[in-house]
């Protein structure tokens, strides 16, 4: 925990926050039982994403799901061409028929981490603009129709942090995605990501909504941190029971979110980022007792999205 803090947390959990997190779950002499024992051993294996993380994996999605392919299709559609400087002068013009958004409201974590995709690619600011920017209102008939603010962009490249279920994605691209392809059949709409299950993946590929999708960083099953497949319970010497575990889990997470007690669709992440936590991690995480009205402290607050 001391090593956690001092370096992949940088400080930002202290030890006393970790034993005030600690002290909310029960003891026991028996290592199986001891719950406080469970939630160090689970907190040993989340996995954390600070600031200077996530502005490193921003400049490998810019350059390995955008740049990289793009330039790979402008060399095929030039013979298979190892002119440079023809590769380059076409990218750029590319890239300035390209827009980039984030997923969701102006305030949510896909907007955020444009202004850092920005920074770190050192990207003009004209390239970005928000969902309500793609569409006007065509004023010159009778009655005013909706249409494209700029019939020039050929490519729209909508980027998150995280792509669990894949339901925000559903439903924003249903009310973005869908009228824009309407407008513009041949558009490219790529959805790019820093992390994304494997089944948030295959729900929005699905879709058939956009042309790529895809992440940085694919969390398969093993990623259930309390399922049987789980990474961090392959070890044949530890000591700690996963079905003891996944019960204290539940019991404690039934009380502080009843509906999703190992996170938001049974997602069990062990996973968090310096902006914010996801509600696909178990919610012993995340969970703001004095918000939801439990009484509870967490140790990597979740900022929700929506506050009454």
């Amino acid at each position: 925990m001391k090593q956690l803090t001092e370096t992949t947390w940088r400080e930002k959990i202290s030890g006393a926050d970790i034993k005030n997190w600690v002290s909310q779950f029960s003891q026991s002499t028996s290592v199986h039982d001891n719950e406080q024992l469970q939630a160090l051993f689970l907190l040993s294996n989340f996995i954390y994403f600070g600031q200077i993380e996530i502005r490193e994996l921003l400049k490998s999605l810019y350059r390995d799901l955008y740049r990289t392919p793009a330039i790979h299709a402008i060399r095929r559609a030039n013979h298979d061409t190892t002119d440079w400087n023809l590769m380059e002068s076409e990218f750029q013009s590319h890239r300035q028929s390209t827009r980039f958004l984030g997923v969701g409201n102006l305030s949510e974590s896909g907007a955020h981490l444009l202004y850092y995709f920005r920074q770190e690619n050192a990207l003009p600011k004209s390239l970005f603009i928000s969902a309500q920017e793609i569409f006007a209102l065509d004023v010159s008939a009778k009655a005013p129709t909706p249409k494209l603010s700029n019939e020039g962009i050929e490519t729209y490249v909508f980027i998150d942090d995280l792509c669990g279920s894949g339901t925000q994605a559903t439903t924003y691209s249903k009310d973005v995605v869908e009228p824009l392809r309407r407008m513009k059949p041949d558009v490219k709409i790529h959805y790019l990501m820093l992390f994304a299950t494997t089944d948030g993946l295959k729900a929005i590929k699905d879709l058939n909504r956009f042309d790529r999708v895809e992440a940085i960083y694919e969390l398969d099953s093993t990623f259930k941190s309390l399922d049987p497949t789980s990474r961090i319970f392959t070890a044949a010497d530890t000591d700690f029971d996963r079905l003891k575990i996944r019960a204290t889990c539940e019991t404690i997470g039934a009380k502080l979110w009843g509906a999703n007690p190992l996170g938001y669709k049974d997602g069990q992440l062990l996973l968090g980022f310096t902006h914010n936590t996801p509600d696909n991690a178990l919610p012993i995480f995340w969970v703001d007792g004095p918000a939801a009205g439990v009484n509870w402290n967490p140790i990597f607050k979740r900022y929700h999205k929506d506050y009454n």
